[in-house]
């Protein structure tokens, strides 16, 4: 339940067990952990107390991720010293990489990069990744750079890489940074991976790519994306063309960005089912910016809730919000 969505029907089943052991409280915890709920994560984990029940390592990872989702520093950094002062437990990377991504969320970039140098391991990936991800929120082209390098020390071959610190010299319209960047991957023989979006309707999954035509139902998907866009402008919805990673003009770039996967998968998904249908997609990729927007403007059109799986967090967008508070 928690892998497709459901929160309540998830809970709903914890509640039910008749005994539940360190296993089911951390799958529970994690659950949240993975939607964001740092609320009901912290009230988990003081009801897992008070049964008797005692947290181990997994435990805070799960705690301090939904602290770090939800933005909740100040809880996050007391629960991070209470690891090892009141249960005595050595804070593995994980747990550091939780606080790190606190940091970089709260927009403490300075100390984030600090902790990932100073931390009692050798930064890995995920560290520098996190911190990377915090400067594209903030637009810190400086520091992504050196995470970049970091990174591609670790993964020269990770695609996502190039493509965040892409992104970061696109959304400063730094054309030359962003083509020297595609030479680079060009001669390491680094391919970006093409993303996919998919929906599951009527016992079937349905697959969709970057201004796909291939489904036998296009025309009336491409019609419904018409419609919606109308909608969305109406209501103010401006493409976000500094996330095109393309050279070229104004029209252009916001036809590129009009059929992404997702907004295809949720087009297919409004004329498939019934209104006021939970839509869930699953994308591979990390949801980019101006479709995030789009779906929150989206959710809130046709009144409906739609959850979007990426690679970094599940999103619950509804009535033009969205669970991650625009940090992901």
């Amino acid at each position: 339940y928690g892998k497709c969505g459901s929160l309540e029907d998830a809970r709903r089943m914890f509640d039910k067990m008749c005994e539940r052991d360190l296993f089911s409280w951390n799958t529970m915890l994690a659950v949240y952990a993975q939607h964001g709920c740092g609320k009901e994560a912290h009230q988990l984990f003081r009801l897992m107390l008070l049964k008797g029940m005692m947290p181990n390592e997994i435990t805070f990872v799960s705690v301090l991720s939904a602290c770090s989702r939800a933005g909740m520093l100040d809880e996050g950094h007391r629960f991070f010293i209470s690891i090892s002062k009141d249960f005595g437990i050595t804070p593995t990377v994980e747990h550091y990489c939780c606080i790190i991504d606190l940091l970089g969320r709260a927009g403490r970039l300075d100390d984030a990069e600090d902790l990932v140098n100073e931390m009692p391991f050798q930064p890995s990936c995920v560290a520098w990744r996190t911190l990377l991800g915090a400067c594209r929120v903030y637009g810190d082209i400086d520091r992504g750079k050196r995470a970049t390098e970091r990174l591609l020390e670790l993964d020269p071959q990770n695609s996502a890489v190039y493509v965040v610190l892409s992104n970061i010299y696109a959304a400063d319209g730094r054309w030359d940074d962003v083509a020297n960047l595609r030479k680079v991957m060009l001669d390491r023989g680094v391919n970006k991976e093409t993303g996919y979006s998919s929906i599951f309707v009527k016992n079937q999954v349905h697959e969709f790519a970057v201004r796909d035509r291939s489904h036998p139902q296009t025309e009336e998907i491409y019609t419904e994306l018409e419609r919606l866009s109308g909608h969305m402008k109406n209501a103010g919805y401006v493409p976000n063309t500094n996330l095109v990673l393309h050279d070229v003009d104004e029209c252009q770039k916001e036809h590129l960005l009009y059929y992404h996967s997702e907004k295809l998968a949720i087009a297919f998904g409004l004329i498939n089912t019934p209104s006021g249908t939970t839509l869930r997609i699953i994308k591979n990729l990390r949801v980019c910016g101006d479709c995030h927007t789009a779906i929150k403007l989206i959710s809130k059109i046709v009144g409906r809730e739609i959850v979007v799986r990426d690679t970094n967090r599940y999103h619950h967008f509804k009535a033009g919000l969205c669970s991650c508070q625009d940090y992901w």
